[in-house]
Parts: structure tokens; C-alpha cells; sequence
């Protein structure tokens, strides 16, 4: 991939889910200076499954900014195999959570370093290293924090529901296991509290199910609420609807409307702009009525170019908040 630099110094701090989150990563890491960019990841979501430390944001983040990603899913690896699902198959185990065989080396070796005393932000660090990322990522703590889904159907771990139930059950509330006492890595804390700091964003994941199991662990929230530079979120909902995921579906069920003004209530507080699509230029009154400085683009990311387009009209925002 060709790289299209931005011109302007400073460091960036990005927060992020998956596959939405990667793909303005992606935008972002290609605009930037090498370094320049601090990916904070989401663990909500990661998971041992057939004795394996799975961390999928945080994957789908290394292979978008390592080139390696599946382009047809936008998580995965491209070009990859099914040979050890198929044989797990024939041996009646549990294939509701597929694990191809190129991205099983990723699990395997998190997994053998972990159990050997290593953090997961010092795995992820040379991980990205090995594969040639400039940019950092960074999970939002060593600690375990599980997201908790409390559906109809009971109790759920979070890929249980998303993967194995694909979302179905009805969702009435969240829980966080352990980001009370979840502590963000050093390194993350640096990156946030950086004197040369150039803006603080949120990504178009789900603000649910993505950010809210980073802004549970209270240092980072805090160091968020107290951030002197400029902080802009780009929504995930585009005309009513998410991309990607169930953050539409999400929001009906715990009986917010599904528009701008939900997601501007629900980062109060955290962000000075908010990002809409085109489609939903009517509703930027209902977010500055809040107290949030809202602008249009087009937020939908189909190839690099629209991720680096999205990425420069993110910064160039930024950049008129701090001077405004």
C-alpha cells in the first residue's frame, strides 16, 4: 500500500474495536509519520477457546496494519486455510468459532508467552514489530476485563453471543468483569498524557460492545475527561443503521434511539466533535445541541482511499477544534 503522509507534527491516540476501528487505523497509520499513531485496542472481546488466548481487535488490527488482512470479511487472514476446522470437524469439536491455519500461529505463540509470564501489551508490541507496523497498539489493559452480555437468554459470554448466537438474544444491560481494578499499560497512559499530543479519537466501532469495555477502566476513562486536546468520535450509524455489527440493533434494545443525538449523549463528556455521515447532515443540530461540534463527511470506508480520506478529514477536524 502506498503511504500518503499528513503534513502536520504531532502524536494521535485512536481508540478502537475491530474491523470498523481498523479501517480508519489504517487511514490513520498511512497519513501519519511512523510512530505517530497510538492505537488503543478493545478486550472486551478476547477470549481462551480450545486452550488458546484469542485477542480479536487487537488482531484484526495487526493484520489491516500489517497488509495481511482478508479483504472480503475485513478480519482473518488473506489467503487463508481451513484444513485444521475441517479435521477439528471430524473429531466432533467445537468449530463455532473458526480459527484458520495461518492465523492459528498468532494464538498459538500469544498464548505460549502469555502462560510464560509476558503481558499481552509487550506480545502485541513485538508482534507489530516482527510484521513491520509503525504504529502502536496497544491493549487497553494486561488485565482481563470480559464483556458480559445480559440477554434474554441469560448471561453471555461475549462471543457466545455474537459469534455462536450471531447477536440473536436480546440485550437488556453489560458487564465488564474487572475493569475496576483494570490498570491501561504503561504505555498507553504515556501516549494519552504525551505533552506533543495532536488529537484524541474514538473510531466508528460500537460505542457498547468496543469502547465502552476501555472507558470501564477508570484511569483511561479519566485520562480521557481530562484531556486538553482535541477529542472527535466518528459514529459507527450511518441513515439509521450500523455499517457493520449490531449497534443499531443494540441500541433499540436497551431503548435508545438509533441516531446522532444517542451517540453524542453517550460520549458526553469525552468528545468535543462528532463525525456524521452525509446521510445525516439533519441531524447535526440535535448534536450541537448537546454541546458537541458536529460536521458531515462521507464516513463509509470501502478501499484505502476512502480510509485515508476519512483519516486527513478526521485530523484537519481536530486541528480547527484546538485552534477554535
Amino acid at each position: 500500500m502506498a503511504a500518503v503522509k499528513d503534513t502536520p507534527a504531532g502524536n494521535v491516540v485512536l481508540l478502537s474495536g475491530g474491523i470498523g476501528g481498523a479501517k480508519l487505523a489504517l487511514g490513520l497509520d498511512r497519513s501519519l509519520s511512523a510512530g505517530a499513531l497510538t492505537v488503543i485496542a478493545n478486550i472486551g472481546d478476547d477470549f481462551r477457546h480450545l486452550g488458546l488466548a484469542i485477542s480479536p481487535d487487537i488482531d484484526t488490527l495487526v493484520y489491516t496494519l500489517a497488509d495481511l488482512v482478508n479483504p472480503d470479511t475485513g478480519w482473518g487472514r488473506r489467503d487463508e486455510t481451513w484444513h485444521f476446522m475441517a479435521e477439528l470437524a471430524r473429531l466432533g469439536g467445537e468449530t463455532w468459532f473458526r480459527l484458520g491455519d495461518r492465523d492459528l500461529a498468532m494464538h498459538v505463540e500469544r498464548t505460549r508467552r502469555l502462560d510464560a509470564g509476558e503481558t499481552l501489551a509487550t506480545v502485541t508490541r513485538e508482534t507489530c514489530q516482527h510484521l513491520g507496523i509503525g504504529s502502536r497498539i496497544v491493549p487497553a489493559s494486561d488485565s482481563r476485563v470480559p464483556t458480559r452480555v445480559v440477554t434474554e437468554a441469560g448471561v453471555l459470554a461475549f462471543q457466545d453471543y455474537f459469534v455462536r448466537r450471531r447477536a440473536g438474544p436480546v440485550v437488556s444491560a453489560l458487564r465488564f468483569v474487572g475493569a475496576d481494578e483494570a490498570r491501561p499499560p504503561a504505555t498507553a497512559m504515556a501516549a494519552l498524557g504525551d505533552p506533543g499530543l495532536r488529537a484524541l479519537l474514538i473510531a466508528p466501532s460500537n460505542p457498547w460492545l468496543s469502547i465502552d469495555p476501555m472507558l470501564a477502566i477508570p484511569d483511561l476513562r479519566a485520562a480521557l475527561e481530562r484531556a486538553r486536546v482535541p477529542r472527535v468520535a466518528v459514529s459507527p450509524i450511518v441513515g439509521g443503521q450500523a455499517i457493520k455489527g449490531p449497534t443499531a440493533k443494540l441500541m433499540a434494545e436497551l431503548g435508545l434511539p438509533v441516531n446522532q443525538a444517542s451517540i453524542a449523549r453517550h460520549y458526553r463528556g469525552l468528545i468535543d466533535g462528532l463525525i456524521l455521515d452525509h446521510a445525516d447532515a439533519g441531524e447535526a443540530a440535535a448534536v450541537e445541541a448537546l454541546g458537541i461540534r458536529a460536521v458531515t463527511t462521507a464516513t463509509v470506508m470501502h478501499g484505502l482511499e476512502d480510509r485515508v480520506a476519512l483519516a486527513r478529514f478526521v485530523l484537519d477536524f481536530a486541528d480547527t477544534l484546538r485552534r477554535g
